[in-house]
């Protein structure tokens, strides 16, 4: 039976809510799952992801394959990076406690650009919404003709 990390639509028309879940591959989209892993909203910003490290961790090991878009989650919540290490720890590269403490600064810096790039949007929206355009106002009357062009006119009558 094949497995896939997948998301699972919810939500009103227009309003996506998703659980990423695990389930068969041949199961309907938003129909039958093994397990809820965690849920995405792509509607706030930025987008608020909740995921159970432990349980992706499981079932990626257990063979399930994410689509795309888990794959991205997944990435950016570093499940995949501590997949990466946790091999190098079975292969003797190092041991499990180096490959915590590289993970542990990984995640620190990322949720240090994650705060930092919040920071610039909120600021950016707050000058967006103090900016104040300035209309000018366009005559709708036709424009004076020049001398000479009066002069022209004149001469043909």
């Amino acid at each position: 039976m094949a497995v896939k990390m997948r998301l699972q639509r919810h939500g009103s028309k227009k309003r996506p809510f998703y659980f990423i879940v695990v389930a068969d591959a041949r199961a309907p989209r938003d129909g039958k799952f093994i397990q809820k892993v965690g849920t995405y909203n792509p509607l706030t910003v930025p987008a608020t992801i909740q995921l159970d490290r432990q349980k992706a961790l499981e079932w990626l090991n257990k063979g399930a394959q994410p689509t795309d878009t888990v794959r991205r989650i997944l990435s950016f919540k570093g499940v995949l990076y501590l997949k990466h290490l946790l091999r190098g720890v079975k292969l003797g590269l190092f041991d499990e406690a180096a490959a915590m403490t590289k993970f542990q600064t990984w995640h620190s810096e990322h949720e240090a650009n994650i705060t930092r790039r919040s920071d610039a949007h909120k600021g950016a929206q707050r000058a967006k919404k103090a900016y104040v355009p300035v209309v000018k106002k366009v005559e709708t009357a036709q424009p004076e003709p020049t001398p000479e062009a009066a002069e022209g006119t004149a001469e043909e009558a």
